[in-house]
């Protein structure tokens, strides 16, 4: 933590506390970040940004209030908390707003966790542009004479973030993230105009595949989806590509939270020990992967974080339970939310698999969708190609997949060994079995 940050967080908390506040946090964070996005050969925009600012949760005669501002002088800091404490006052009082008992804190490891780009500041404009470029150059070369249009953009964002409690907690971050993106719309039969991307995101420049890759890559899945047709509604095996396996399972995480649980809202209530999946259905939330995108030594509350088993060979272990949602919950906080996202995975590659299945759908994204937090029922859109012998021989669009998660977790039947490393959930490719895929 920078003095300079050291000392404007203590001075919220030494105001706060003479002004009556029974407890305080103060998070301040500084960030940058820059965008380079190009189209048609130009830079389509270029915005680059800088902020700094402090934030406050004020607990106050057990009412509650959180604010921010962006004016970091002392004297305008302190009336600024003094002016959040009368307006906590206002509030209807939460007996279970508070800060996290300090106990939580304590057994927070100390590792590096490879946040930060040591190499950041070297980054230059030259470079991004230089990256942009190449990403619409190479998109539009493999898409041939079926590309009509490529946007492609290079992102990178330093976020530095100090927390000080009144009652013991201290930490900061320091991070980086940047992400090169290409989307390509060709021209298809008719008005047809199929869109497909592709990226990489990382903690560094250098870690990122080469950008002739990734605008390919992005060509290529946009050409997948050429002469897209709708089906018979049958039932089939299903695999769903390792980078849109988040789209599902976002509704069995979302039943997870604590929240849901609270407000009775969820098809998981009660539901702890059970078995709601196959064996194949385990996710592990590791936070100490060094240069993870969920990567963290503490979570939202300040809790020490550590690895946990939330599904265990489909056994459901645990929630995701923040301090607040435990207060009202009457039971032990485990932590807020997700942070790497493991499913252990498999020895075979997608290829190996489609050649066992012998017809299936290969599922390459989804559209729109709506997942029932309190029955479990869901339903999305799809996109993907027909396979048959192991060979892919058709693309299939204008179809969906509806089923329940209580039921349909029990239909996974392998893991393919392809973890998709560009996100804090990296799940690899999932085959399901005896899936309905409506259509005609």
């Amino acid at each position: 933590m920078s003095k300079e940050m050291m000392n404007l967080c203590e001075i919220v908390l030494k105001t706060a506390q003479d002004a009556g506040a029974d407890d305080c946090r103060a998070i301040f964070v500084k960030r940058r970040f820059v965008e380079v996005q190009y189209r048609e050969h130009k830079p389509e925009k270029v915005q680059e940004a800088s902020t700094q600012d402090i934030g406050i949760d004020i607990y106050v005669d057990g009412r509650y209030v959180s604010q921010n501002s962006a004016d970091l002088r002392p004297g305008a800091l302190k009336e600024f908390v003094r002016n959040a404490i009368e307006a906590a006052k206002l509030l209807e009082a939460d007996p279970y707003r508070t800060l996290p008992d300090p106990k939580y804190y304590q057994g927070r490891k100390e590792i590096d966790l490879q946040m930060l780009d040591p190499d950041y500041q070297k980054v230059t404009p030259e470079l991004r542009h230089a990256m942009a470029k190449e990403l619409e150059e190479s998109c539009l070369q493999a898409g041939g004479e079926k590309a009509i249009s490529v946007t492609s953009t290079v992102y990178d964002d330093y976020r530095e973030e100090s927390i000080l409690t009144s009652n013991g907690f201290k930490g900061d971050i320091q991070s980086t993230i940047c992400y090169a993106f290409a989307q390509m719309t060709a021209q298809d039969e008719g008005d047809r105009r199929p869109n497909g991307y592709h990226y990489a995101v990382d903690r560094s420049f250098k870690k990122l595949p080469p950008c002739e890759e990734i605008g390919r890559r992005a060509a290529a899945r946009t050409l997948e989806l050429m002469g897209s047709k709708k089906l018979a509604t049958q039932t089939l095996p299903i695999i769903i590509e390792n980078q849109d396996v988040e789209r599902v399972l976002d509704g069995f995480l979302g039943a997870m939270n604590g929240w849901a649980l609270q407000q009775k809202r969820s098809f998981l209530l009660d539901k702890k020990g059970e078995k709601l999946g196959s064996d194949v259905f385990t996710l592990i939330d590791d936070p100490f992967i060094v240069g993870g995108l969920g990567s963290s030594l503490y979570d939202g509350d300040g809790f020490a974080t550590r690895k946990r088993t939330m599904v265990e060979k489909g056994v459901l272990k645990d929630f995701y339970i923040d301090w607040y949602r435990s207060r009202k919950l009457g039971v032990e906080p485990t932590t807020g939310g997700t942070s790497n996202l493991l499913l252990p995975v498999g020895k075979r590659s997608v290829a190996e698999i489609m050649k066992d299945l012998g017809r299936g759908i290969l599922i390459n994204g989804f559209i729109g969708g709506n997942s029932n937090s309190n029955t479990g029922d869901f339903s999305i859109g799809i996109t993907g190609t027909l396979f048959e012998n192991g060979e892919l021989t058709q693309a299939v669009a204008e179809m969906n997949i509806a089923d329940n998660h209580l039921k349909f977790w029990h239909k996974l039947a392998e893991a393919a060994n392809d973890p998709w490393p560009y996100s804090n959930v990296q799940m690899p490719s999932l085959v399901f079995t005896d899936v309905v895929v409506a259509g005609v």
